[in-house]
């Protein structure tokens, strides 16, 4: 990057939010994505939508690229920078702007902390469900980007089943606004559901619009362990088959079982091949009928053991030990690869042979967990970048879960979005027409491919032979 070019970005976000010192760059080089990173050029903390609309004004004139990034917890590469880039930090955009109690709604700031708006609208009686593993940590725009999902995806939905609005700076400096507090909304395309899950390639967030619900009035969370994985599934898919809905139904294979039980202490019995952690929410009669019914399937599926919350203390000590999973797998061994490979909630016991399968097949460690619910695995490869051997045995793994997958009708990713690490099987997915209509969507809203490019599909550049990435680069016609 230039000299003009980063006094120009200073003057536009001021010294005091322009960092571009090597340690600086560095913090910002990766995000939770393993084996992923890069240095960007520089490092801004924007304070306002019309600062973000002149740096992409001016991206667009020098031809440099943006990275818009919030708490950098995301597992597909989707916030890593890119090459001639500037990484845009959200994180201090962090307000809750508004709850309003009549509308259901919470308009809020893209670096407002999951977990921080669950708490606040929970203390008069609201709920806002979406809850990705990360929810202390992670941001509201992060997950809107990615679409994130959670523990309750079961039954109350992902991320994109709670945003009403959006606004956003387009690629080209334009503040877009589009949805609102009406439930129902038919004017045009849906442009929201259009941006949700677009992962920072069509625009900067800089405000939310999400809808609240009731919060429930009782829940009761169980814990049921198996001594074979088989059971485990089976009793997933017979829930499922008694029309009952719990709000949460997460699974943990036995390698998972004793990482957590060595990090966080609970008492896990190491020898059970799987555990489901399920929670029932919703009126009282209804939630005490729906875990007895449960009881009794786990009972039929050969259940070794069967475990009730008794209070909401044990309660968030379980729920915390699941989400836990990822920080005690990843004390293993020094790189850890979490994927999320997603199958129809019918299809869950093959997918989970399968996983069990590529460990053996390519001779690698991998700890299973996730919604067992709604079919969301997340494979585990245990495994350490310095060993060039270990990790293609593991990109190896991860292709062939990925393929099997597929062929029993689930996806590549079910919550942490496409990013640098899964496109090369986005066309599996989405197929060919998918994919290019995709491409000439991004086209069409961002013609220079300054936003976040690389990220989900590649795009090839629109002339033949060396593309300028600066405006020193271009000659003239007579030279």
């Amino acid at each position: 990057m230039d000299q003009f070019t980063t006094e120009k970005l200073k003057s536009i976000v001021g010294s005091q939010n322009f960092f571009d010192s090597k340690e600086d760059k560095l913090v910002y080089s990766y995000d939770g994505t393993p084996v992923y990173r890069h240095l960007p050029e520089a490092v801004l903390f924007p304070e306002d939508a019309e600062q973000i609309s002149k740096i992409l004004k001016l991206a667009n004139q020098e031809k440099f690229n943006v990275v818009p990034r919030g708490a950098g917890t995301g597992l597909s590469g989707g916030s890593i920078p890119v090459d001639n880039s500037v990484v845009v930090v959200m994180t201090k955009w962090n307000r809750i702007l508004e709850i309003d109690t009549s509308n259901l709604t919470a308009w809020v700031e893209p670096g407002v902390v999951t977990g921080k708006l669950q708490n606040q609208v929970e203390k008069i009686g609201l709920f806002y469900p979406p809850d990705p593993g990360s929810l202390t940590v992670c941001t509201i725009g992060g997950n809107v980007a990615s679409n994130a999902g959670g523990l309750r995806g079961l039954k109350y939905g992902v991320t994109k089943n709670y945003v009403l609005g959006v606004e956003m700076i387009l690629p080209n400096g334009e503040l877009l606004k589009t949805g609102g507090k009406n439930m129902k909304d038919a004017a045009g395309y849906n442009l929201k559901d259009f941006i949700i899950g677009s992962e920072g390639t069509l625009g900067i967030i800089t405000k939310v619009l999400v809808k609240l619900l009731p919060k429930p009035t009782k829940s009761i969370t169980l814990l049921i362990f198996f001594n074979k994985l088989v059971d485990a599934g089976k009793t997933v898919s017979d829930i499922i088959a008694a029309h009952i809905v719990p709000s949460m139904m997460e699974f943990l294979d036995n390698t998972t079982i004793n990482c957590v039980e060595d990090y966080a202490h609970i008492g896990l019995p190491r020898k059970s091949e799987a555990i489901l952690l399920i929670e029932v929410d919703g009126r009282d009669s209804e939630v005490q009928e729906d875990a007895e019914v449960i009881r009794k399937i786990a009972v039929k599926n050969n259940a070794s053991a069967l475990k009730g919350a008794t209070d909401k203390t044990e309660s968030e000590n379980l729920k915390t030990a699941r989400r836990s999973a990822f920080s005690a797998l990843a004390r293993k061994m020094p790189t850890t690869i979490l994927e999320d490979a997603t199958v129809p909630r019918s299809e869950l016991p093959v997918m989970i042979e399968k996983v069990t399968k590529a460990a053996k097949m390519f001779d690698v460690m991998i700890g299973n967990f996730g919604h067992a619910g709604d079919g969301n695995l997340h494979p585990t490869c245990l495994t350490d970048e310095r060993d060039s051997k270990a990790l293609d045995k593991a990109h190896k793994a991860f292709e062939y879960i990925f393929n099997e997958a597929i062929k029993l009708g689930g996806t590549i990713t079910g919550e942490h979005g496409t990013g640098l690490s899964k496109k090369q099987f986005l066309e599996s997915v989405a197929g060919p027409a998918g994919v290019d209509m995709m491409k000439r969507i991004k086209c069409a809203i961002d013609p220079n491919n300054i936003l976040n490019p690389e990220k989900i599909f590649s795009i090839s550049p629109k002339c033949e032979g060396y593309l300028p990435l600066k405006r020193q680069q271009i000659k003239d016609f007579n030279e």
